[in-house]
């Protein structure tokens, strides 16, 4: 099983201590422009437009070896999806019931929208748990993932009339203090991100990724326009997305990955995303592959002990110890995340 190196990043989240209804009211212009849209399935032959970045950089790249669990940090911007595929992801976004019900705020953000379900966004669900998106997120991040969970699916932050991107590749150096930054210095509660337009960056400035580098340099990395995208590893590497001005809006999908495999290091929280969900659906979905890693951890020890039996081995009692006290941490962990649901 894969051990990092270092202990994981501490995960600072909102500080409000449950799910708050969006008190700002988005632009009837986006409802109206949705619901234009003739709404189709998810064809990756149709929908996606995958070109492969120009640069994936390392954890060794950004001076961050041996932490995580890839050796991937992060990517600049990449052609993924398109025109019609970001509408039909709009489309969907911008429903009425969805406006109505998974339209959230907290003092990291004013207007997201998530939690919605299969249901309710067909297409987005469809886009992320497609196997050719999860090729080439696996792909490019080092190793097999899987969305995080599906209420994570198709989160999306949403800035009207004052923010975008635009940018140089990459810059080295100190962010001065009137950089403005749409959200302050932090580390991600899931190992890996997607960060996707889908709004039009024409005549947008900034919107760029800050990285802190492992010799406490910051680069800047451009951020992604419409229907490109950029993963990181942001478990693990401090950043911040700054600011972005001009232009009507700067919509973002967020979508979380973890490893595929249960026998990898797994150090997903819900820190950030307590504050900001319906827990009793959070804390089921966690929970439930949570417990399937462990199921499966438990079942690979089994053979492996079964293994060295018929190979005439003696028992190796320091090993099944080790195992055992990596999954007492794994479900202490998951203890501690399940924050009493007062707010359901």
């Amino acid at each position: 099983m894969a051990v990092a190196i270092s202990p994981p990043p501490k995960v600072v989240g909102p500080l409000q201590k449950k799910r708050t209804k969006a008190t700002k009211q988005l632009p009837q212009s986006l409802a109206d422009t949705a619901r234009r849209v003739e709404r189709t399935t998810f064809d990756p032959r149709k929908h996606l437009n995958y070109t492969t970045p120009e640069k994936v950089y390392s954890m060794k790249d950004i001076g961050l070896e041996g932490r995580g669990i890839s050796a991937t940090a992060l990517t600049t911007p990449f052609s993924l999806f398109t025109e019609e595929a970001i509408n039909q992801m709009r489309a969907e976004l911008f429903d009425p019931e969805i406006l109505e019900n998974y339209h959230v705020c907290s003092d990291f953000a004013s207007n997201m929208l998530k939690g919605f379900g299969p249901q309710r966004a067909p297409f987005i669900h469809a886009v992320w748990n497609s196997p050719k998106v999860l090729e080439i997120m696996s792909n490019l991040l080092g190793m097999e993932v899987v969305p995080v969970f599906e209420y994570e699916v198709g989160h999306t932050n949403v800035s009207v009339n004052s923010e975008s991107d635009t940018s140089s590749d990459v810059q080295t150096h100190s962010i001065p203090e009137e950089d403005e930054s749409a959200f302050s210095w932090h580390f991600d509660s899931v190992p890996f991100v997607c960060v996707t337009m889908l709004s039009d960056c024409t005549g947008m400035v900034g919107g760029e990724t800050a990285v802190r580098l492992g010799t406490d340099e910051v680069m800047k990395v451009r951020g992604p326009t419409k229907g490109c995208s950029v993963v990181m590893q942001g478990r693990y590497i401090e950043h911040q997305a700054l600011k972005a001005h001009g232009g009507g809006e700067r919509i973002t999908m967020v979508t979380s990955f973890r490893p595929k495999s249960a026998l990898v290091k797994d150090e997903t929280v819900l820190v950030g995303f307590r504050p900001i969900s319906h827990l009793p659906e959070i804390y089921k979905q966690y929970s439930e592959y949570r417990l399937e890693n462990l199921e499966e951890r438990i079942r690979h020890q089994i053979r492996k002990v079964r293994e060295r039996e018929r190979a005439q081995l003696i028992f190796d009692t320091a090993a099944m110890k080790n195992f055992l006290r990596e999954q007492r941490e794994y479900i202490d962990i998951t203890l501690e995340e399940l924050v009493e649901d007062s707010d359901s």
